[in-house]
């Protein structure tokens, strides 16, 4: 359980195209990963932006196995596996393995709320049974549980947990697994808007949301920071901000559907309990600007 390649830079968690139906359109899914891999970001199908829990066992592997084609070995597929379930996390991560993922991005489990010595358990469990290496995954508003620093770095010592996706939101939590990390264990963050202060503490790059549409100047501003180009960043970050702030002005993916629609990529399909009438006329003009922002970075 090696990777072929270090985590880091610029991860892409990409959205899941629906067609009018709500079939998943895969003609769509192909053009959106050809898209990330070619600007140099690594595709995350099948997490919290995916709609993951809204997709059949059949389609979570059909998403999978096609990122791995159009990857080809350009960059890594880091497929989300979790759930709140050990048993049905580790049988999605044999189901990655199977189609040829490069590791598995396991979130903390949704709504049981283990305390810090259960997630441990539950971690190495999918470690010891999984068949992939493990980003570990740290979002909290999302499910309820944060993740200590100390758990994390407590399965950071273990080599077969290669990196952390961490969106809890506090860069003094950032501070204490970058500095208290193992070498080789890859920081990310999982917030687009803490990218910025989390690779200039020592940190490596970023599962991205924003890259699904704005893909060339997500990995410019990465790139940059990780070079010391802080200028070049600063450039990049203020044309992306506007960016950022749209696409998390409600629940995460339906202003970036709107977004990717806006771009012509894709329908703004959801299914069900998310609803795309969730953006209005006002924030459909913010994410426009937005958009229209990050484009001249860009071009910059």
């Amino acid at each position: 359980m090696t990777l072929p390649r270090p985590l880091t830079g610029t991860l892409t968690a990409l959205y899941t195209p629906f067609l009018a139906d709500g079939t998943l359109d895969l003609d769509a899914w192909r053009a959106l990963c050809e898209r990330l891999a070619s600007a140099g970001s690594g595709l995350v199908p099948c997490g919290t932006t995916g709609e993951t829990p809204a997709l059949t066992d059949g389609e979570y592997q059909t998403l999978v196995r096609v990122a791995v084609e159009v990857a080809a070995g350009r960059v890594p597929v880091i497929a989300g596996t979790g759930s709140s379930s050990t048993e049905r996390t580790i049988a999605t991560t044999r189901a990655a393995a199977e189609v040829g993922a490069d590791a598995a991005l396991v979130v903390t489990p949704p709504y049981n709320k283990p305390p810090q010595r259960s997630l441990l358990a539950h971690f190495r469990a999918v470690a010891d049974q999984g068949g992939l290496p493990i980003v570990l995954y740290n979002v909290p508003s999302r499910t309820g549980c944060n993740m200590l620093p100390e758990t994390t770095l407590e399965l950071a010592r273990d080599p077969r947990f290669v990196a952390v996706k961490e969106a809890a939101g506090s860069v003094a939590q950032i501070e204490q697994l970058i500095y208290g990390a193992p070498d080789g264990f890859t920081v990310l963050s999982g917030d687009d808007a803490l990218t910025f202060p989390l690779v200039a503490l020592g940190g490596h790059g970023v599962i991205s949301v924003a890259a699904n549409v704005a893909p060339e100047p997500m990995v410019a501003l990465v790139a940059a920071l990780l070079a010391g180009d802080l200028g070049r960043a600063r450039t990049l970050q203020r044309a992306l901000t506007p960016l950022f702030g749209a696409l998390f002005a409600t629940t995460n993916p339906i202003p970036l559907k709107h977004a990717a629609a806006l771009l012509g990529h894709a329908r703004a399909t959801m299914r069900l309990p998310l609803t795309a009438d969730a953006v209005d006329d006002a924030l459909s003009k913010r994410i426009a600007a937005a958009l229209a922002h990050a484009r001249e970075a860009s071009a910059a």
